[in-house]
C-alpha cells in the first residue's frame, strides 16, 4: 500500500507536473515551448494578446513572487513587473528566458518541498488568504497560462 504524501509534497508535485510534465490535462508548459523558437514566442498572432514569451515571463515573475511570499516578504507584481517585456527577441535570449524560468520555478517547486505543512494555514504577508491557496492558484495560474500558449501556437500554425 503507498504511503500517503504531505499535502506540501503533492502541491510541489502539481507544480512540477503543470511546468515539467506528466501532467493529467495534456501537455506541460514546458512540453509546450520544446519546439518553440525565438520567432514564434515574440510573435503576436491574435490582437490585443500576450506573446509566448511574454507569458513565459509572466509566470516566471509570478513564481518568483511566490517564492518571495514564502520566505516571508510582500510582493505584488504590478506593470512591466507583472509582465515583463521582450528585451532582444534573439534564439539566445529566448532559451535564456526558458532557462531562466525553468530555475525560478525549479526553486518553487524546492521551497514548496520543504515547507512544513503547518505552514499551509499561514497567512501568504500583505494578503488575505494563506500559502495553501495561494500555491493551488500558482498551479491554476500556470496551466491558464499553458493553454493559452497552446492556443498561441495554433493560432500561429506553429506545431
Amino acid at each position: 500500500m503507498e504511503r500517503l504524501r504531505s499535502e506540501t509534497a503533492l502541491l510541489a508535485d502539481q507544480l512540477r507536473r503543470a511546468f515539467q510534465g506528466d501532467a493529467w490535462h495534456g501537455p506541460a508548459l514546458l512540453e509546450l515551448l520544446k519546439d518553440t523558437n525565438a520567432a514564434a514566442a515574440a510573435a503576436k498572432p491574435l490582437p490585443n494578446v500576450h506573446s509566448i514569451w511574454e507569458l513565459v515571463l509572466h509566470i516566471a515573475a509570478w513564481d518568483d513572487a511566490a517564492i518571495r511570499r514564502l520566505s516571508g516578504q510582500k510582493c505584488q507584481p504590478t506593470g512591466m513587473a507583472n509582465f515583463p517585456p521582450v528585451r532582444k527577441p534573439t534564439e539566445a535570449d529566448w532559451r535564456k528566458a526558458v532557462t531562466q524560468a525553468k530555475h525560478t520555478h525549479d526553486r518553487l517547486v524546492e521551497a514548496v518541498a520543504r515547507l512544513p505543512e503547518s505552514r499551509l494555514r499561514d497567512r501568504v504577508p500583505g494578503k488575505r488568504y494563506n500559502f495553501y491557496f495561494m500555491l493551488h492558484g500558482v498551479v491554476q495560474h500556470e496551466l491558464y497560462h499553458a493553454g493559452q500558449i497552446a492556443i498561441l501556437k495554433k493560432a500561429g500554425r506553429i506545431e
